[in-house]
């Protein structure tokens, strides 16, 4: 008996979607529950899981290719485990996933679904044809990429070198990408978008970190980083100043009493945003255990799309890829994104003496149809005197 493999229901404002990745080929055995075909979203990334143990009989959809919600893109025909085939490992928790000691690997880590980011996809389809690994080839392109000349070369069909080819490829965007590339688009332009800046003395906050760090993680079990200082700073500083908090909604300002926060974290498909719901009624220990959370899921493309909805403010770290300074844009239709960036020792003049203090940049974006420059300027600064003296968080002075 065969079932059809449809696409399902992924959000009310979802009609259609991308096929991504088919994790099984036609022809093979799955179990029931595992994943078989990945979905792309202009929100999110979904995997589709089994209906029954069975064998993915035909395959209607290809990678890249699009489908409405509901369509039928496959076919299983029910079936028991061949003998031959071994049964699937079980999957881990995330909290066991995150204990357990990470694998040694030959190449750098990097993220993706069991791909290597240095081949280049023109290079992934010959090294498949000639049943090479990545391992096998040297890359001359830049970082260590491997090209597809370099493959031809270590086959030698080809000169090896740089200079022995130049080519193309033409890739459709993802869903998420066209999205992406929409919104930054629309906040340019319907927006009024100014961005000023600050820099913060990190020694009080990296000095608790030290003097609780152990603590923190035996009794919480995740590590005290930084971005619980950020929350808790931010949160303090739109509480003072409601107007970075509102959004435009036709020709009314929408003010909010809660604080739903945009963590960006990186991916799977690239950088995504949860929404951390009511950051206000959290405690240092659940907003990390929040960001642990989704930075994990981030990367297994496990991000649900109603995670990813909403939001009345914005954290973006670009200090985690070695970002100094930068002008962080604001996700419509929220009016102020706070960028943070990396910490380096600098001097600085403390009480008529040259110091050497572990600073940071911190910038905030706003739309100044909102946000008039002195509260943005002020606010910034109160989250600036927040992360210097992170007593008057406890005490709300």
């Amino acid at each position: 008996m065969s079932v059809e493999i449809k696409v399902p229901s992924v959000g009310e404002s979802i009609t259609e979607v991308q096929i991504g990745a088919w994790h099984a080929e036609q022809g093979k055995w799955v179990a029931q529950d595992s994943e078989i075909v990945e979905l792309e979203t202009d929100k999110a990334t979904f995997d589709v899981p089994a209906p029954l143990d069975g064998i993915i009989v035909e395959i209607l959809k290809k990678t890249g290719e699009m489908a409405s919600v509901g369509e039928v893109i496959g076919y299983l025909e029910e079936a028991e485990r061949p003998a031959d085939q071994a049964a699937p490992a079980p999957e881990k928790s995330p909290e066991k996933a995150a204990a357990a000691p990470a694998p040694k690997a030959e190449a750098p880590a990097h993220v993706g679904g069991g791909s290597d980011d240095r081949v280049m996809p023109a290079a992934a389809r010959v090294m498949a044809e000639k049943g090479l690994s990545p391992a096998d080839v040297t890359g001359t392109g830049p970082g260590g990429r491997i090209l597809k000349e370099d493959v031809l070369a270590h086959q030698g069909g080809a000169a090896s070198g740089n200079g022995a080819f130049r080519e193309e490829e033409i890739v459709p965007m993802s869903p998420i990408r066209k999205k992406i590339a929409e919104r930054l688009v629309e906040a340019q332009t319907n927006a009024a978008l100014l961005t000023t800046f600050n820099e913060v003395d990190m020694s009080s906050v990296m000095e608790l970190r030290a003097q609780y760090k152990d603590l923190f993680l035996k009794k919480y079990d995740v590590k005290l980083g930084f971005m619980s200082f950020f929350v808790k700073a931010v949160v303090d500083g739109l509480s003072q100043f409601p107007q970075i908090n509102a959004e435009i909604r036709g020709t009314d300002l929408v003010f909010r009493n809660y604080y739903d926060i945009g963590i960006a974290v990186g991916g799977g498909k690239g950088l995504v945003v949860p929404v951390m719901r009511n950051a206000e009624r959290l405690s240092f220990a659940e907003i990390e255990l929040k960001i642990n959370d989704f930075g994990q899921r981030a990367r297994a493309n496990k991000i649900s799309l109603d995670e990813l909805q909403g939001g009345t403010f914005t954290i973006t770290n670009g200090g985690v890829y070695g970002s100094l300074l930068s002008t962080p844009i604001v996700n419509p239709p929220q009016s102020g994104v706070l960028g943070m960036h990396g910490i380096q020792e600098r001097p600085i003049a403390v009480n008529g003496q040259v110091v050497i203090r572990p600073m940071m940049y911190i910038a905030l974006t706003y739309d100044h149809r909102v946000v008039d420059g002195r509260e943005a300027v002020v606010f910034l600064k109160r989250v600036k005197e927040a992360l210097e003296e992170p007593a008057r968080m406890l005490m709300e002075i």
